[in-house]
């Protein structure tokens, strides 16, 4: 099957401009016939698995992995990480030095998950206020990770996020998510623990990994009740 440029787009779920520059440098399978090109589906397929990215599936896988059971917080956080004295005078060079730790993201997955945080930004602030933002890109990263992450990122210096009560950020938390359901989950959930102002405090102590899972832990019982 035959694809557009707009069609492979929407199957690898990225920036139409994205694949453009790829097609400038090499970087994506074409086929031409004559003066036209296009995306040979299969072709583009192969490609998209060994590059570890994300390729459209049909709606019935959709649902089978909505259905799973959901990650707990305490989970995704230990997936993410704890991060302390994370430098940056900005959103975007703190989010590159973020993503450059994540062993678990191909070079390519790490490109776009920095463009799709930008474009995040540029919509609205993440900064929630009370010095705390919570960055995630507008759709799931689906198959370039096996598991929803969030990150817990203390930054070196806090940094303004445009935030609505004009705090300066000092602690971010980078959210990736498998689906959109996975996402709703999860920030459902961190916003209940950030909800409580005794949570808030326990956060400006610059809590080391293990605290910070053994309160979020906790929080997580409390939630189910």
């Amino acid at each position: 099957m035959k694809l557009t440029l707009q069609e492979t787009a929407k199957r690898l779920d990225l920036p139409t401009g994205m694949v453009e520059r790829w097609i400038r440098q090499g970087r994506i399978p074409i086929r031409k016939s004559g003066e036209d090109c296009y995306f040979e589906e299969t072709v583009l397929e192969k490609w998209a698995a060994t590059h570890n990215l994300a390729f459209s599936k049909k709606e019935d896988e959709l649902r089978e992995a909505d259905i799973k059971k959901p990650v707990s917080l305490r989970s995704a956080m230990e997936n993410g990480g704890v991060f302390h004295g994370v430098p940056g005078k900005n959103a975007e060079e703190i989010f590159e030095k973020i993503i450059s730790r994540y062993d678990f993201l191909s070079e390519t997955n790490k490109e776009l998950l920095l463009q799709r945080l930008m474009e995040r930004e540029s919509l609205t602030s993440t900064g929630i206020g009370n010095g705390i933002a919570i960055p995630h890109p507008r759709s799931p990263l689906n198959e370039a990770i096996k598991q929803p992450a969030i990150s817990t990122c203390f930054l070196e210096n806090p940094i303004d996020f445009k935030a609505l009560d004009g705090k300066p950020v000092f602690v971010l938390f980078l959210m990736i998510s498998t689906s959109i359901q996975t996402h709703l989950h999860l920030l459902s959930r961190l916003s209940f623990c950030l909800r409580d102002p005794s949570f808030v405090s326990f956060l400006a102590s610059l809590p080391d990994k293990n605290r910070l899972l053994e309160k979020i832990a906790l929080f997580d019982r409390i939630d189910n009740q």
